[in-house]
């Protein structure tokens, strides 16, 4: 007879296997002892994948770091991925913006209830994401129920996919976003609040213009840029009328260059209230244990004018 009686176990539901589809985190620490690597920067590439209790990192990337001891991509594109490319090409189901914020460190709503395995007849952007969901591209917060990108390395993999494919639309938004990292960095105020009101009035369709989350993934696209020297920023969730820090700290190989950002968006409140909450909060564990210059950087936004201010301060951390 056919088979049947069979039980699956998956990305999302990896049930009491998860332990054993990668290495946990307490193997992970165990082979940087044994190896002599930074466990801290062996997290911010390759961890990211949550499986019921478990942190799992890729089992081949973790071996290849301790054998080789660079960090870099060790994904090899499957064939699977391709099969996907045309649909982000044509912008289905705007699949384009989704890829772009998680791209940024954002997160994106995803249903995965109604994927059938199919991988011809996709019915919406859902099904795409859970399908990239199920090949390791993405990584999934059943909680929050939001897909994101895991870690570094699949970044760094999904940013040569779409260049390699000549996303045109991507690469001139690209570099728009560097060009905002360029005048925060400059400390130019208000350069940057005409930026993020370009992003934010592009990006954001008319009926969320003033929804709270969508300002939140007009704050995390418009850094895009920033994902090339920094790490993922560490983000707070909203609370109130305003957005709690995103942090942003460069890459060990970046930090003489680029300093910490610590960005904070508020809307019908003062740009010099955003700069206000910065400093009366205690910074995370993660600014704490940086030792190089931070930049504080304070956005507001008017809901009736639909203007943007900006504020840049530099912080002296106490060493």
């Amino acid at each position: 007879s056919a088979l049947n009686n069979f039980k699956q176990y998956t990305m999302l539901n990896p049930g009491p296997l998860a332990e054993y589809i990668g290495f946990t985190e307490e193997e992970v620490k165990k082979l940087c002892d044994r190896y002599e690597r930074d466990f801290y920067k062996v997290k911010k590439w390759y961890d990211g994948y949550r499986l019921g209790k478990y942190h799992i990192y890729n089992p081949n990337a973790v071996v290849s770091l301790m054998m080789e001891g660079e960090f870099r991509s060790y994904w090899s594109e499957t064939g699977s991925y391709r099969i996907i490319v045309p649909l982000i090409n044509m912008d289905f189901d705007g699949l384009k913006s989704a890829i772009i914020e998680m791209l940024a460190g954002g997160s994106v709503e995803t249903d995965v209830t109604s994927f059938q395995n199919d991988t011809v007849n996709f019915e919406d952007k859902d099904d795409i994401l859970t399908y990239l969901i199920h090949l390791g591209y993405l990584a999934y917060d059943q909680k929050r129920e939001m897909a994101f990108v895991p870690n570094e390395e699949i970044r760094e993999e999904l940013f040569r996919a779409v260049k390699k494919k000549k996303w045109n639309e991507f690469i001139e938004f690209q570099q728009k976003s560097f060009e905002l990292l360029e005048a925060t960095l400059e400390m130019d105020g208000a350069r940057v609040a005409a930026e993020i009101e370009v992003i934010h009035t592009h990006y954001a369709s008319a009926i969320k213009y003033n929804d709270e989350n969508s300002l939140s993934s007009v704050l995390s696209i418009a850094y895009l840029g920033a994902m090339q020297y920094y790490f993922k920023p560490v983000r707070e969730l909203p609370t109130g009328k305003g957005f709690a820090d995103f942090v942003f700290i460069p890459k060990p190989e970046h930090s003489l260059n680029y300093p910490a950002m610590v960005v904070e968006l508020k809307w019908d409140k003062k740009v010099e209230t955003a700069i206000k909450q910065i400093k009366d909060k205690n910074y995370s564990d993660t600014v704490k244990q940086y030792n190089g210059d931070i930049l504080l950087v304070g956005i507001s936004y008017d809901k009736k004018t639909k203007k943007h201010e900006c504020v840049i301060e530099k912080y002296p951390l106490d060493k």
